[in-house]
């Protein structure tokens, strides 16, 4: 399989998920009331976390697809521990996903697969509430933007295929190229060389599957094929539960929005979890090869080197155009920024602007200032262009005053 093939692929394979993702998040962001999430999901403790979890694990979203949504999360006032529980339950299995690990591994792969992905995200987002404290305050201010007005539906698709995609689009797609030279490079047989090694065979299976994009749909025909050739029932849980839980480009993009520490402690999380299930798996014996409800000759075993579905070819497409377009835009503005030929311009630095929320917020304090005529914020350059004669203290009192950091004139 070539590097191109092996990207068509995936960003195929992804594309569906993460167009639906970015659509349920434009949702969330528009219809659904801020209240809804003080309610449930804003506080630091068990209940939210559970309820986050309960929420996830039916939803069929992928590792890159819940990505934007626990964003939309985060920005409607989630609590980080109820946003850890979500990343980390949501993408392991799916109401689409347990059909197909029943069709293709029996029932106890099918009730084990959601129950494993609940506790683990049920503690992860315990230990984010116990661990992560020192940014709630920032997330609550940096999520303070208020309500836009207009028509809800172009609402909703503005927010989901344009400024979601703006927000991570780069770093969605340097994961994109690295996941696709992963594939290539790992060699197929790579996997059975370390049989009769359980312990082993899982952090090879964590080494590999982690940055590499698989779906929790898509990662049942391999873990099915791989266990009839000698892979552990517990590696093979290892695979179902940390392949579809985190990839590459996800890891970047939680990075950016989350923080180090809420990202180490989510894959501290899925690593460690999905090891003690595999553990304990293969310790009971409950499970082995000879259960499992296909034989070589079935169709799962087909070759991924087939072209993928329509559906998929038309969505990675439009994926294609929108991250393409919204990139362009966001290096357009960030040249425009530069350009300050008018006297009355004056460009500052502002730090901790992470997304288009943080630039509303920015631009709307701003805005209310006397003297300012217009303001214009860019995260991605840490800007903020003000239009009029108004005072820098003043400005430097509207910004901090919203909480980010205000570094003066450029």
């Amino acid at each position: 399989m070539t590097f191109f093939t092996s990207l068509l692929n995936v960003v195929c394979e992804m594309a569906p998920y993460l167009l639906l993702g970015f659509f349920i998040a434009g949702v969330l962001h528009v219809f659904v009331p801020q209240r809804f999430y003080a309610n449930y999901l804003s506080r630091n403790n068990r209940l939210s976390v559970l309820w986050a979890a309960l929420l996830g694990v039916p939803l069929p979203l992928c590792s890159c697809g819940v990505i934007p949504t626990a964003i939309g999360l985060r920005n409607e006032k989630a609590s980080k521990g109820a946003i850890a529980s979500f990343l980390i339950a949501t993408p392991q299995t799916g109401i689409d996903s347990i059909l197909a690990t029943y069709s293709l591994m029996g029932l106890g792969f099918a009730i084990i697969r959601p129950v494993a992905a609940l506790i683990t995200g049920v503690c992860g987002g315990l230990l984010v509430n116990r661990l992560v404290r020192e940014d709630d305050k920032v997330a609550e201010t940096t999520s303070s933007c208020q309500l836009e007005t207009g028509n809800r539906i172009w609402r909703v698709l503005k927010y989901a295929y344009y400024d979601m995609i703006r927000d991570i689009g780069l770093r969605l797609v340097i994961g994109l190229v690295v996941a696709a030279l992963i594939q290539v490079v790992v060699p197929d047989e790579f996997f059975l060389t370390f049989g009769s090694q359980p312990l082993l065979q899982m952090l090879v299976i964590l080494l590999i599957a982690i940055p590499m994009y698989i779906c929790s749909t898509g990662s049942i025909p391999v873990a099915a094929a791989l266990m009839m050739k000698g892979l552990s029932p517990g590696a093979a849980l290892v695979m179902l539960m940390a392949g579809p839980a985190v990839n590459l480009a996800s890891i970047l993009v939680v990075h950016k929005s989350m923080g180090q520490r809420f990202t180490s402690l989510y894959l501290m999380t899925i690593v460690g979890f999905s090891i003690l299930f595999g553990l304990l798996l293969n310790a009971t014996g409950l499970l082995t090869p000879h259960s499992l409800l296909l034989t070589p000759n079935d169709d799962c075993c087909m070759s991924a080197s087939t072209l993928p579905s329509p559906f998929k070819l038309v969505c990675a497409t439009v994926l294609t155009l929108l991250i393409l377009y919204a990139l362009m835009m966001k290096l357009f503005s960030n040249f425009t920024t530069k350009k300050t030929l008018d006297p009355d311009v004056i460009v500052y630095r502002v730090e901790d602007m992470h997304c288009s929320h943080c630039e509303a917020a920015v631009v709307r304090a701003v805005e209310e200032v006397p003297g300012v005529t217009s303001a214009k914020a860019s995260a991605s350059a840490n800007t903020l262009t003000v239009k009029g004669p108004a005072a820098e203290e003043a400005i430097r009192a509207a910004v901090e005053g919203i909480g980010y950091t205000f570094k003066g004139r450029i």
